[in-house]
This record gives C-alpha cells, sequence and structure tokens, in this order.
C-alpha cells in the first residue's frame, strides 16, 4: 500500500475511533479506557512502524512521548497535572508523574475530540476566548473524562490563562495546587521568593502523594538535565552547518523533552541520539524557523515542512528558552533562576532578542509566526518581533489559527499564505 494509502487508512481508523470516544461521553470510565487504551495502541504503531522517514533520534522521540502521556494515565495516584513551565524537576526527584495538560490537549486534537471537549467548556460557562489548550483540558474535565490526579502545578510564566485554569481544576476535583510567580527582574530577592514558593510546592506534593522529598536525589535530576542540555546546544551548534528531516509534530514533540520531561533518562537518551544525528545530513534547502506553537493537523503546513527536501523546518523558539547550565549544588536555587530567566518570562525583548540569536547563528532564511487563538502573547507582540526581522532583512510571515481546534483554522487562507511566502523566499535565493 502506498504511504498515502496508509495515511488515508489510518484517518479512517482515528474517525471511527472518535465517534466511538463521543458515543460513550455519558459513560466517563469507558471513555477514560478508550483514550488510554488508543494511546497504547498509537504507541505500539509509533515504535513498530512510526515515521520510517525520520532518523532514529525523532523516532525515538516519537515513542517516549507517548510513554510520558501514558504513564499519569496508567498510574493517576502518583501523578499531578503540570503545564509546560511548570517545575517538574521536583517531581523527576520523588519519581511522580507529570499529566502535561497542553499535551493531553494535543492528543485529544489527535482523536478529533477536541471540538466536543471545547464546546462543553464553554456551555459550562467557561470563556470561549479562553486558549483552546485550556478549553480542551476544561472540557475534558467536565465531561469527566480526565483521572483524578493527586495535585496540580503551574507557573505564571507565558501564559496569563494559567492561574485560573489551575485553580478551576483543584476546585473542582478537590485536590491541592501551587502557582509558581515567578518575578519578572532577576536578583537575589526574587531568587528567594521563588525558592519560598518552591518549598511550599514540595510540601503540598509531599501531603498530597505521602512520598518524601530528598534534596539529594534533585541534585541528581539537575546533574541529568546539565548533560542533556549540552547535548541539546550540540545540536543546536550541529544545525549551523547540517540540516535534518524533521516534521511540524516532531518539532512540537520536542516540547516534552525540553520542558516538563527534562531530567529524565530517556529525555538524556534523545538528545544523546540526536547530537549525532545531526551529524549525518548536509545543509540543503531554505531555512524554516517558527515561532509560538505548531498546529501539527493543519495540512497545508504538513504539506511544505514535513520532510520538504526544499524547505526545512530547524526549529521553534520554545525548545530554546533557556539553555544555561543550573548549580546542582543549590538546586532549589538553580530552578528558580531557570524560571525568572526563562526568555518568555518578563518583557518581550528578552523573547525578541533570543530569537534574532538564533536567526543569525542558525542562518534562518524565513520565519513564520503562528498566532494561537485566544493566546495574547502571541498577538500582543508580533507587530515588534516584525520590526526587529525587517531591520534583518528576514521574510516574516504570520498565520492566524488554533493549534488545537480544526473549526479555527482556514485551510484554504494558511494554504494561500504560506504558498506565496515559500515562493518569495525561492525568487529571494539563500538569505546567508
Amino acid at each position: 500500500m502506498s504511504q498515502c494509502g496508509n495515511i488515508y487508512s489510518m484517518e479512517k481508523i482515528i474517525r471511527f475511533y472518535s465517534d466511538l470516544i463521543k458515543r460513550n461521553l455519558n459513560r466517563p470510565e469507558v471513555v477514560r479506557s478508550l483514550i488510554r487504551f488508543g494511546l497504547e495502541i498509537a504507541k505500539l504503531w509509533v515504535d513498530h512502524i512510526g515515521e520510517r522517514d525520520a532518523p532514529g533520534s525523532l523516532r525515538y522521540l516519537n515513542s517516549i512521548c507517548f510513554k510520558f502521556m501514558l504513564e499519569p494515565l496508567r498510574d493517576p495516584e502518583n501523578s499531578g497535572f503540570v503545564n509546560l513551565l511548570a517545575p517538574t524537576e521536583i517531581l523527576h526527584s520523588m519519581d511522580i508523574y507529570p499529566l502535561f495538560i497542553e499535551a493531553y490537549s494535543s492528543f485529544a486534537s489527535g482523536f478529533y475530540c477536541e471540538d466536543t471537549f471545547i464546546d462543553r467548556a464553554v456551555t459550562e460557562g467557561i470563556s470561549d476566548t479562553l486558549c483552546s489548550y485550556h478549553k480542551t483540558f476544561l472540557g475534558a474535565l467536565e465531561l469527566s473524562v480526565l483521572p483524578r490526579l493527586k495535585f496540580a502545578v503551574t507557573s505564571s510564566i507565558l501564559c496569563d490563562g494559567n492561574s485560573n485554569t489551575f485553580r478551576y481544576v483543584a476546585n473542582r476535583y478537590r485536590i491541592p495546587y501551587c502557582i509558581i510567580d515567578v518575578p519578572y527582574e532577576f536578583n537575589s530577592e526574587s531568587v528567594r521568593y521563588v525558592v519560598t514558593q518552591l518549598k511550599e510546592m514540595i510540601s503540598t506534593v509531599e501531603s498530597a502523594t505521602g512520598k518524601r522529598f530528598d534534596i539529594d536525589r534533585l541534585r541528581e535530576v539537575i546533574r541529568l538535565e546539565n548533560r542533556t542540555r549540552e547535548y541539546l546546544r550540540v545540536y543546536i551548534e550541529g544545525l549551523k552547518e547540517h540540516t535534518m528531516p524533521n516534521t511540524v509534530t516532531l518539532e512540537m514533540y520536542k516540547l516534552f523533552v525540553t520542558h516538563p520531561y527534562i531530567g529524565r533518562d530517556e529525555t538524556l537518551k534523545f538528545f544523546e541520539l540526536l547530537k549525532e544525528d545531526v551529524k549525518r545530513y548536509p545543509d540543503s534547502g531554505y531555512r524554516i524557523f517558527w515561532i509560538h506553537i505548531l498546529p501539527y493537523y493543519l495540512y497545508p503546513v504538513q504539506r511544505y515542512l514535513n520532510f520538504n527536501e526544499e524547505f526545512k523546518l530547524i526549529g521553534c523558539d520554545l525548545n530554546c528558552d533557556y539553555l544555561e547550565d543550573m548549580d546542582e549544588r543549590k538546586p532549589l536555587e538553580a530552578i528558580a533562576r531557570k524560571l525568572i530567566l526563562n526568555v518568555n518570562n518578563g518583557d518581550f525583548s528578552r523573547k525578541i532578542e533570543n530569537i534574532k540569536r538564533l536567526i543569525i547563528d542558525l542562518k534562518i532564511d524565513g520565519v513564520i509566526h503562528f498566532c494561537q487563538w485566544g493566546c495574547k502573547q502571541s498577538f500582543g507582540g508580533f507587530m515588534l518581533l516584525k520590526r526587529e526581522l525587517e531591520k534583518l532583512d528576514i521574510p516574516f510571515l504570520i498565520i492566524d489559527g488554533d493549534a488545537v481546534d480544526r473549526r479555527n483554522s482556514p485551510e484554504e487562507q494558511t494554504n494561500t499564505r504560506l504558498s506565496a511566502f515559500f515562493e518569495l523566499l525561492t525568487q529571494r535565493g539563500k538569505r546567508w
């Protein structure tokens, strides 16, 4: 069977499975089992078939992301809800599984269930202008298809919806929660302020799970994270002279390992494989850099960037938002420093300067910025970024849409804009 035939057959299977889930929404236990079973089958598929055109490191990434997603669903009594920028090193040191809520919403979209979950959230009074990652997650909560985990932890970085969403989850499931309020300015006082909150988080998690925190075990996690980030920096250095095959989904999956699951053995292994794989591919094609979230399901984006020999997806800025080593001797202070100095925390100029450095270092030919529905951060800063990229004479495309809800992403408009953008790149020729 051809690759197109395989994709069509897989699409039919997923659509059938989606209908099965939706027909059983009045039976939450059944839906929870269906979602978990579907992820188990998907993991088997990526382990034994998967993206055969992808480098070995990215096939391994595909596998461990399903593993990370399944862990809290298999063992909810040893798990907690987290967001992209929660301090999960503490959880890893206690052998507790985080359920990454943005990822849960993405997988719900993969099951074609996001519309039903979002509609339920809005029916229950959730604002329609809230980020669709949060609406999908809260809709699953209201339908009782989410497992009741032991606690919830978030931070104030990047998304102003985190606090309300996690407070809502905690109140609905009557579980303890922590919101790490991260100051914008880095100084000794702000570090102490965050460390105090981290200690409160540890106490909350200990009480919720019955597990004891061991600071030496946290030092081990930080040590592992430093080795991982060293490999990440080597990989980024390798991208200066090489371009690897990539897809929008696999680039999005890197958010797992650059954020909530950094500090895990599997993540270290992935970056060890990745830094070697990048050396195997020559530099070719136009180098494309993505800003913000990737709408993996949009066919025009897939068409132009998935394993395309002419236009190469080099990376996404969210995967490069903190690249420094951490001081394992003072692990809580190190986590506080990491949170405060994340480029997505504070003034938008931090993000802009980081993007400019990456564009110059990686010799980027064109930049695409995705303005995610309901995300004030992505809409609020793109004109500032656009002005700075104009100074560098870098072609810049803005796409409006939704990374989760297919109803908010017009494919024809996206296709037209991408087509014109890539035609412009070929007319201009290579930038560097």
